[in-house]
């Protein structure tokens, strides 16, 4: 009876070593701190600006509006292979995926906004269009090195952005 009394105290103890014992893993616990020694991670940012330069057709540094219409019309297209004028739910998955591949967190993704089970010029080409009228500082048509890259006029000298009375920032 000894014995018995024992092992049924013993057996919650076993239990619990045989639970803690299964969660164990064979994978090498993860990194939480810096390490000179560690595998570097990926640290290939793309700037929002750089993701519309690729319609800068004439390699000048100065994207125009009529370059950024005509580069949005043509990779659209490229991607319309049924020519219907809207991409399906599969082509835009497609796509999606490959954004996401190419640019990690600073892809954007193309949605269906209008609800017309497809996604049409306009919706495709409204993220381009909106970063490029929010870089377009003087609003004269065209993306100059300067309006690309404000941090590095502000590094070189150039005076800080006015702040107007409700407190945002302008040229």
């Amino acid at each position: 009876m000894r014995w018995a009394g024992i092992s049924v105290r013993l057996l919650p103890l076993v239990c619990a070593a045989a639970v803690l014992a299964a969660c164990g893993s064979d994978e090498p616990a993860k990194p939480h701190r810096w390490s000179p020694n560690a595998t570097p991670r990926n640290e290939d940012w793309h700037s929002p600006s750089s993701s519309i330069m690729k319609y800068d057709t004439n390699h000048d540094g100065t994207l125009t509006r009529a370059e950024l219409e005509a580069g949005l019309k043509a990779e659209f297209d490229s991607y319309d292979t049924d020519h219907k004028g809207c991409l399906s739910s599969a082509q835009v998955t497609a796509i999606n995926e490959a954004r996401v591949k190419a640019d990690a967190a600073a892809a954007s993704p193309l949605i269906d906004w209008k609800n017309q089970g497809c996604v049409d010029l306009e919706e495709f080409s409204a993220t381009a269009r909106s970063l490029f009228e929010q870089l377009d500082a003087d609003g004269d048509g065209k993306l100059t090195p300067q309006e690309l890259h404000p941090k590095r006029r502000q590094q070189h000298g150039a005076p800080p952005p006015v702040i107007d009375e409700m407190g945002s920032g302008g040229y």
